[in-house]
């Protein structure tokens, strides 16, 4: 998938002797209790020492979801919701977590956005621990940075559609700062999630509205299998069922938007109101401005700001038409108002994260690491492969840094796809954009465009096995990642 303006073909292509991608039972060996890097982490062994004391629990479970009467999902999520009940933690106050998998496979929870030590953040590729099948395991972390992360599963996927990120294992966490004086006067969160995915085709329109030409209609003939979805979400509810967010004239409204997708990056506008975007993936823009929609890769978060100023009844959803009607949209309701729910497709806008920029010139990197993207078309009833310069996560060995220095991710997208490119551990800084350059943006997703070049800015600082890879949970799963090395 990938593309934001597409339409489907609702047909399943069966994929012969496509395997489950589950990973092999000596991974596990790791999951056992002990003391690494100055944590406590404890599992269900009867080695277990005297049980931490739980400020958060996560368990992980079966869970119904109604997305309409008579359309209800039963998959895996967290706490017994999708999305998970609102974790709220505060900035530098150790917590004690509790990860309980009630499924007969083990699982991986990771803090999306924090910077943790590698043995928890929630990655086989760093080598943090599994929650073992019906089991459990503790430990303490330390909330960092403040702002609006998430939390996730991490396992692999491959051709089965009914694990890791296609299921309902996700949820906000809101890392509150000592302080937040709070421009706004109340927050709304809002999570994105697609439904009932199969493995197909899909017919593609350019973002420019022109015909493709005849080496891109080969392209696509050659072009393996991809993810398409029969329904789709705001907050575990279709469009028009559920409860509205109810809003006064007048009032500013925090929205804090997540984009939970296994695959699909996403628009959202509300009609008659504009956004403005104050944070990406929970850290404040230098320049918060007003657009009219918002886009937003797999994996990314925007804070945005809406004054409540056009009463009415509205559609807060995706310009998708399709997409809409299959459920991306959630109703926002005025006080004393009534109605059917209004919507109004905003104008074509180009996403542009340098708007939100500052200008200050940024320090000269200590080394620049080239990151050439490439896909290896699957075929006919194949699958797609993907290389960072030139090679697959299985061909590669880890990139060394060391600490202290400042890396320079040169990406340059040489596929057709666009890719929400994911960094665990850091942020980074965005310093070039095609041909704009930029300050200050700090993030840990971005997305890049085909045959984009992206250049972002990581400091060295959070030693440990650090993973970096397409969000896109397909890309991952077939090539698209990397690991970092500290030496």
């Amino acid at each position: 998938m990938g593309r934001q303006r597409c339409t489907r073909r609702d047909f399943l292509r069966a994929s012969a002797g496509t395997g489950v991608g589950l990973l092999a039972a000596d991974t596990f060996a790791e999951a056992r209790p002990g003391t690494v890097g100055g944590l406590t982490i404890q599992t269900n062994s009867t080695e277990m020492a005297q049980p931490l004391h739980a400020d958060v629990t996560i368990r992980i479970g079966t869970v119904l979801v109604e997305l309409a009467p008579h359309r209800i999902i039963s998959t895996v999520g967290y706490n017994g919701s999708v999305p998970a009940p609102v974790i709220r933690l505060r900035e530098g106050r150790p917590v004690n977590v509790e990860l309980i998998n009630e499924t007969d496979t083990p699982e991986l929870v990771h803090w999306h956005g924090q910077f943790l030590p590698s043995e928890i953040d929630g990655a086989a590729e760093e080598k943090s621990r599994f929650v073992p099948a019906h089991g459990v395991i503790r430990y303490t972390l330390v909330p960092r940075p403040a702002g609006t992360r998430w939390v996730h599963t991490h396992v692999g996927a491959r051709a089965d559609l009914h694990r890791s990120t296609y299921t309902g294992q996700f949820g906000f966490v809101l890392v509150e700062p000592a302080n937040d004086p709070g421009r706004y006067d109340r927050e709304v969160f809002l999570a994105t999630h697609e439904w009932e995915p199969f493995l197909g085709a899909e017919e593609e329109e350019e973002e420019d509205g022109r015909k493709k030409d005849q080496a891109e209609e080969q392209e696509e003939k050659e072009n393996g299998l991809e993810i398409g979805y029969r329904l789709f979400s705001i907050n575990g509810k279709a469009l028009g069922h559920g409860e509205p967010i109810r809003v006064k004239s007048g009032e500013r409204v925090l929205f804090r938007i997540l984009n939970a997708s296994a695959t699909e990056n996403i628009q959202l506008a509300l009609p008659g109101h504009e956004f403005e975007v104050v944070a990406m993936d929970g850290n404040p823009v230098p320049t918060p401005r007003k657009v009219r929609m918002l886009s937003l890769g797999v994996a990314e978060r925007i804070d945005a700001i809406v004054e409540m100023n056009q009463p009415g009844v509205w559609i807060l959803g995706t310009p998708m038409d399709d997409d809409r009607q299959r459920g991306m949209g959630i109703v926002v309701e005025y006080a004393g108002e009534s109605g059917t729910p209004k919507w109004m497709a905003p104008p074509r806008e180009r996403w542009d994260y340098t708007l939100f920029g500052g200008s200050a010139p940024v320090p000269k990197p200590d080394e620049v690491i080239p990151m050439v993207i490439r896909k290896i078309p699957g075929g006919h009833n194949g699958f797609n492969h993907w290389t960072i310069n030139g090679l697959t996560y299985d061909q590669s060995t880890p990139l060394p840094i060391h600490e202290g220095r400042r890396y320079r991710l040169a990406f340059h997208n040489q596929s057709d796809d666009l890719h929400p490119l994911h960094l665990h551990r850091h942020s980074f800084e965005m310093v070039n954009v095609g041909a704009k350059s930029s300050s200050g943006i700090m993030k840990d997703v971005v997305m890049i465009r085909p045959d984009e070049r992206i250049e972002v800015d990581f400091v060295a600082d959070n030693p440990g096995l650090t993973l970096f890879h397409c969000h896109q949970q397909l890309h991952m799963d077939y090539g698209f990642m990397r690991l970092f090395k500290y030496v």
